[in-house]
């Protein structure tokens, strides 16, 4: 009786680790929103570098920042959650999403209104 009571504690104890092929699958999920910010960024930062007056140093600096910080919190966020579980670590996933949308508003916000300054 003792040996079934420690087979069951020791079951207990130990943490069940995620599947791998869910883990992926969040990842892809968020991967695909996180690679549509960067989409976004890239195209907005050609279309302000390819009109008529182009970029500055400043202007290339600003817009190029949203291009790499989704990929960033993508990576912090991914080593963050993986080892985590599936819920955890899609509210990580999420966390960081919106981490990029608020970035992504500011730069839009600053490009609206001090759009001027960012042109060369």
């Amino acid at each position: 009786m003792s040996e079934t009571t420690q087979d069951a504690a020791a079951s207990h104890s130990a943490p069940r680790r995620p599947r791998t092929w869910a883990i992926v699958a969040i990842s892809v999920f968020y991967g695909l929103l996180y690679a549509y910010a960067v989409w976004n960024a890239v195209a907005f930062l050609v279309m302000q570098a390819g009109g008529p007056l182009g970029l500055n140093a400043y202007g290339w600096f600003v817009l190029l920042l949203p291009v790499f910080f989704p990929v960033l919190a993508f990576a912090v966020a991914f080593r963050l959650g993986y080892r985590r579980g599936y819920w955890p670590l899609a509210l990580v996933y999420l966390v960081g999403l919106a981490l990029v949308a608020v970035f992504w508003l500011n730069i839009v916000a600053y490009a609206a209104a001090y759009g001027a300054s960012l042109l060369g």
